[in-house]
């Protein structure tokens, strides 16, 4: 079985396409999560964490609509003819594109596929004041 290559990314860290939108990475399946999972940032205890710490994994695990997430996208990855990228992105990716991307890769490995991860933001600084996009960092 070939392995799946799973990329977390921030929308305002994309370059921009010829129409001014975000070009996010290639990928079979992008998850944008800016609007379908809320900003678990507003938790002081983890403003300074990622999604690659365990406690900020914790975080995005508890916020409503992630679990079901999850689940779905792990489902899709190990379909017998599954995928060969799946992309999750967020506004800053501090938090939920790499904590969802983590705990997927956990899951995924767990079912018997073989995993690459991608974090291609987390160690960008933090975004103070987002783009006219109305999204949190």
């Amino acid at each position: 079985m070939r392995t799946i290559r799973l990329i977390s990314f921030g929308y305002l860290h994309l370059p921009t396409g010829p129409d001014g939108s975000p070009v996010p990475p290639a990928a079979d399946r992008i998850e944008d999560v800016r609007d379908r999972l809320r900003d678990p940032a507003a938790a002081r205890d983890i403003l300074n964490l990622d999604g690659l710490d365990p406690r900020g994994q914790d975080v995005v695990l508890a916020t409503p609509g992630a679990r079901e997430l999850l689940a779905n996208l792990a489902d899709y990855a190990t379909l017998p003819v599954g995928p060969r990228r799946i992309a999750i992105g967020c506004a800053g990716r501090r938090h939920r594109a790499s904590g969802l991307i983590e705990l997927l890769a956990r899951e995924v490995r767990a079912r018997g596929r073989q995993v690459d991860v991608e974090h291609l933001h987390v160690h960008f600084p933090r975004v103070l004041k987002p783009a006219d996009t109305g999204a949190n960092a």
